[in-house]
């Protein structure tokens, strides 16, 4: 609904009735979004009562034309006189335009601004300048009527004489003036303005300075001073609320400025007396204990009925006197945090947990850790298990079946379900060379059924290694082929090599005289007489033909 502020100053800026048209009940926030059914006021706060969000954080718009000088109450002067009117603007498809600008000028200074703040009707622009409307002139700061916590008569005096003062030395309107008549500096960011720019100057600073359009803003917020509604301190600009704010303390509780003699400074904050109070029942926290959440003081009573957690021992609500101790989003008194067997207290010793129940670290080893196949005894924290077969042990159970020895990192050789050291099982069950008798741990041969090392397998005669080697024997004593044909072996009549017979080698005897196969031949035309008749002449042998 638009309001009308019975509160009227007579000054230079003609302050009369504010006219103040905001709709915020039922508005939705800007912060919260859905989760917020709507803005409602709170009888003193300046919170909304279902989101807590603050009013000027909701959706809050301006009910039809907004004539900034209304809503601060000055008349009409000369100045704001030369201002277009509603129809006009609106024709122009903006809800605002500057002072003392031409029409055909309008759109150039408008393209001078963030686009998302130019005030086009229907457009991000038109909501950017409700929001500061409301934000930058909050109403409490205009008008008394408005103001909920100025008690007494000297309270509202304070207010008046503040008014007065801001809205005679402090306050304006900005000017734009379309065509500067040489270069200039902007006051701000020190950035040239050319002769024939447009360029933005505040009548109430009295050095001759001047601004961009996109640089005329609040020097605390930074956001363009809306309609070009300034105060100004010592050369430097600010919206109404930050400029209010340097000379008043302004209240956190209900966002109004603090006239009282008499107020209260906590959270790094100001607030009215009776206004820093529970979040929740509002009741007055100065002189009482309280605690934060979220930015949000709450009393002891509130916070615990609101935040704290549920005992998972004993159902009750964990309180401020207590410590909250949780484990895997569980939460118990220090009381009631104790193991579920032996019921010792569990504070700052190391406990596990078994289907959701806690247990202290022996309950839980005599319940339910793993045991030693070796004497049956436990598994405790940090002591080492050795796994073979399915089983595991203590590293001092672990033992070679023989020596009894742990084995630890050591090689070993199963013996059945049992394990033996590597030693053990050289002194009682390896196999033995019929050489050297050292026990054969790999890589050995066997002959005649009997094991020998590789190594230790060598011909009886000459000592080669015969692992892998043609060889034969000769009264069950290995020989290679050398020395066998050597030593023992029929010699060729022809070729006077010894016969061996090692491969299949196949051999011819007559009369205690012998040949190779491939040597028994015509000893004239050298035909082979094997499997054939031949004749012999002294100690040659001939074929039929050769032997007539």
């Amino acid at each position: 609904m638009g309001d009308v502020g019975k509160y009227s100053i007579n000054n230079n800026n003609h302050i009369q009735g504010v006219v103040i048209n905001e709709v915020d009940e039922g508005q939705p926030c800007l912060i919260c979004e859905e989760r917020c059914p709507g803005f409602i006021p709170h009888v003193w706060r300046k919170s909304c009562v279902n989101c807590k969000c603050a009013r000027y954080d909701h959706d809050i718009y301006n009910d039809g034309f907004v004539n900034i000088s209304d809503r601060i109450g000055w008349q009409s002067s000369p100045d704001t006189a030369q201002s277009l009117g509603k129809d006009k603007i609106y024709k122009m498809g903006y809800t605002w335009a500057p002072l003392g600008l031409a029409m055909d000028r309008i759109d150039e200074y408008m393209d001078q601004l963030p686009n998302d703040k130019v005030p086009r009707r229907g457009s991000q622009g038109e909501k950017y300048r409700d929001q500061q409307i409301t934000y930058q002139l909050p109403r409490q700061d205009l008008c008394q009527e408005y103001c909920r916590s100025l008690k007494s008569a000297a309270e509202k005096k304070n207010f008046r004489d503040f008014v007065e003062l801001r809205n005679e030395l402090a306050m304006g309107l900005g000017v734009v003036q379309d065509y500067v008549k040489e270069d200039l500096v902007c006051h701000k960011c020190e950035g040239l303005i050319e002769k024939g720019d447009m360029a933005v100057f505040a009548p109430k600073v009295e050095a001759p300075v001047c601004w961009h359009p996109a640089c005329f803003v609040c020097n605390t917020c930074d956001e363009l001073l809306v309609d070009l509604v300034y105060c100004q301190k010592e050369e430097k600009l600010y919206c109404q609320r930050h400029f209010a704010e340097i000379y008043k303390p302004r209240c956190e509780g209900c966002d109004e400025l603090i006239f009282a003699g008499e107020y209260t400074k906590a959270m790094e904050q100001d607030w009215h007396s009776g206004h820093f109070a529970c979040a929740t029942c509002d009741n007055s926290l100065t002189g009482q204990r309280y605690i934060l959440k979220e930015e949000k003081p709450y009393c002891i009573k509130c916070y615990v009925d609101k935040f704290a957690n549920t005992c998972e021992e004993c159902k009750e609500k964990i309180g401020t006197d207590s410590k909250d101790l949780s484990y895997k989003d569980k939460h118990w008194h220090e009381k009631c945090f104790f193991c579920c067997d032996c019921k010792s207290s569990l504070v700052d010793k190391p406990f596990a947990a078994r289907d959701e129940r806690l247990h202290c670290a022996d309950c839980y080893d005599n319940n339910f850790a793993a045991r030693c196949d070796g004497c049956s005894d436990i598994f405790r924290a940090g002591m080492k298990k050795f796994e073979y077969k399915g089983k595991q042990w203590h590293e001092h159970c672990f033992c070679c079946l023989c020596c009894k020895q742990p084995i630890g990192n050591k090689s070993f050789i199963p013996r059945g379900d049992d394990v033996v050291c590597t030693q053990c099982y050289e002194d009682q069950f390896a196999m033995r060379c019929m050489k050297c008798q050292g026990a054969i741990n790999k890589g050995g041969v066997t002959y005649k059924g009997d094991p020998w090392h590789r190594e230790c397998f060598t011909c009886t005669n000459c000592d080669t290694q015969l692992a892998g080697q043609k060889f034969t024997s000769k009264d069950d004593k290995p020989y290679c082929a050398d020395c066998f044909g050597e030593l023992f072996a029929k010699k060729c009549c022809r070729c006077t090599k010894p016969i061996t017979g090692i491969g299949g080698t196949k051999f011819i005897s007559f009369e205690d005289r012998h040949w190779h196969s491939s040597c028994f031949n015509c000893y004239q035309c050298n035909t082979s007489l094997v499997g054939r008749g031949f004749l012999t002449k002294e100690m040659d042998i001939l074929c039929p033909q050769c032997g007539r």
